[in-house]
């Protein structure tokens, strides 16, 4: 079994936090994974992706052609990503920052206003957290609990990040119910 999962947004979003932590759920759960990050040429504003890929068997490639799944925090993310989205798959797109005009139907598409939920929380850094909270029904091989033990191993000197960033993954579940 594998999810292999893309990551999109601008600089300054999560994207590479995004992949850290569900790499961290992977290996928390002895999973074999490859974790690959992508920047733009600039820091915070140009474009960031990175690539997950979770197995409970040897990975033969690092490269995603087709993913099962995406979370795309911004509008040029979905027009570069969306594509990439084998069918069948999910695609979380943060509603906030991306208006859709061509929809496909032969994926599940999740929209959800993270940035806007994650301002409600009070933290308009976390809506990457929103979206993976969104994604997270949709993974065969980590779950809550993995995740949260991972973000408990990648902001243990920030404790106060842990929290909020549990509460917008909540809010991202709650969502897709």
């Amino acid at each position: 079994m594998m999810d292999r999962v893309i990551f999109a947004g601008f600089g300054g979003q999560g994207v590479m936090f995004l992949g850290k932590v569900l790499a961290y759920a992977g290996m928390g759960a002895d999973l074999e994974l490859c974790w690959i990050p992508s920047y733009g040429p600039e820091m915070r504003g140009g474009t960031a992706n990175c690539s997950v890929i979770l197995s409970d068997e040897e990975i033969y490639s690092p490269v995603i052609d087709y993913a099962d799944g995406a979370i795309v925090l911004n509008k040029p993310a979905y027009d570069k990503f969306s594509p990439r989205i084998k069918p069948g798959g999910v695609l979380v797109v943060n509603t906030s920052l991306a208006e859709l005009e061509e929809v496909r139907d032969d994926i599940t598409i999740i929209k959800i206003p993270a940035t806007d939920i994650a301002n409600e929380i009070g933290n308009s850094n976390i809506a990457n957290m929103v979206c993976l909270g969104a994604l997270l029904p949709h993974l065969k091989l980590v779950d809550l609990e993995k995740i949260q033990k991972a973000m408990e191993n990648l902001t243990h000197k920030r404790p106060e990040l842990f929290k909020s960033n549990l509460t917008a993954i909540h809010k991202g579940i709650s969502h897709t119910q």
